[in-house]
């Protein structure tokens, strides 16, 4: 059985030449434009501007600059799916389209999705969107095909500078550990990891950050479908309980009515 895999992408090294992006799309055979995304956002550089059924890695520009521009930095980082260990795209599919692999990675199969649109609003990260021509939910899959025949992702292996590593979880976590040491010798205090075991069990696509997760565009408390319902399902039980009284207590009403009227027709 092999060992999970995943992605260990170090931020601070990426230099956002979306070199990524463009080897995503060539491998996976995604088209290169979508509702205008070949144009400008206006938003800094990025012009693909989110990750969805036809961008699978998206390269996030994140300016940080005062007023007069004398001062600041960029952030840049190359988005992908998490493939969370508890993923909660693949608890709330009906159809069973989306498994886990036999590298703990999460893969959509398009034969078997029915497009319900149930794995989007249950990933607490947008990943999912509907491929426009499939009308199937798709997203990463860790170049599952590519992963088989034992080659490295495409967006990892055209990446120059190694932001984006490839390699067994383990491994990657420990490189991960001694990367976050070795900028704290060096004074940057605020390097960290996002996606330990904490995070949905953990996360087989996991990122060396420099400032809070909501900067990146990513929740810092990101929860299962079922905990996030859990509030919801209790409001509706207390209303489905509160409708049933008032029914029973204005049926009594009704009957305590009827017999009112038949006892003084009577009388």
């Amino acid at each position: 059985m092999p060992e999970p895999m995943g992605f260990f992408t170090d931020t601070t090294v990426c230099i956002g030449c979306k070199a990524c992006e463009v080897a995503c799309k060539q491998w996976n055979q995604l088209p290169s434009t979508n509702g205008g995304m070949n144009t400008m956002s206006g938003a800094s550089y990025d012009n693909t501007r989110k990750l969805d059924g036809e961008h699978w890695r998206h390269v996030k520009f994140i300016e940080q600059f005062s007023e007069d521009r004398s001062q600041g930095r960029w952030l840049m980082m190359s988005d992908v799916c998490k493939h969370c260990v508890r993923a909660g795209c693949m608890e709330v599919c009906p159809t069973g389209a989306i498994i886990r692999t036999e590298f703990d990675t999460v893969v959509i199969q398009a034969d078997t999705c029915n497009g319900c649109r149930d794995c989007i609003g249950a990933c607490p990260f947008g990943v999912i969107e509907i491929n426009p021509v499939t009308h199937t939910a798709q997203k990463c899959t860790l170049c599952y095909d590519r992963m088989k025949s034992n080659l490295t992702p495409a967006c990892a292996q055209a990446c120059p500078t190694a932001s984006i590593q490839f390699g067994p979880i383990a491994e990657l976590q420990k490189r991960a550990g001694d990367r976050v040491q070795q900028l704290h010798s060096q004074g940057h205090n605020d390097a960290y990891i996002y996606g330990d075991d904490k995070i949905l069990g953990g996360l087989n696509s996991f990122y060396l950050l420099v400032d809070k997760p909501e900067v990146y565009g990513l929740p810092a408390n990101p929860q299962m479908p079922s905990t996030r319902t859990t509030p919801s399902a209790i409001v509706s039980t207390v209303s489905a309980a509160l409708v049933g009284f008032l029914a029973i207590f204005g049926l009594r009403m009704r009957r305590d009515g009827e017999t009112t009227a038949d006892a003084g027709g009577r009388a």
